[in-house]
């Protein structure tokens, strides 16, 4: 599991929160502005999701 931490645009989080939830399993966004109060700070929990492809393969 790892913490994935972007800067953008408010108007982009949303977006970027989709991404990252459909290229890993995450946990709930958490926002915060940043110190300028111009852009936002956006925290992912994330982790891989499962190798379904080498589940039905044996060694």
């Amino acid at each position: 599991m790892f913490e994935i931490r972007v800067i953008c645009d408010p108007g982009d989080a949303d977006r970027i929160s989709q991404t990252l939830t459909s290229a890993f399993r995450t946990g709930t966004p958490r926002t915060c502005p940043t110190r300028d109060g111009m852009r936002t700070r956006l925290y992912v929990t994330a982790d891989h999701h499962p190798d379904t492809a080498a589940e039905g393969t044996t060694q």
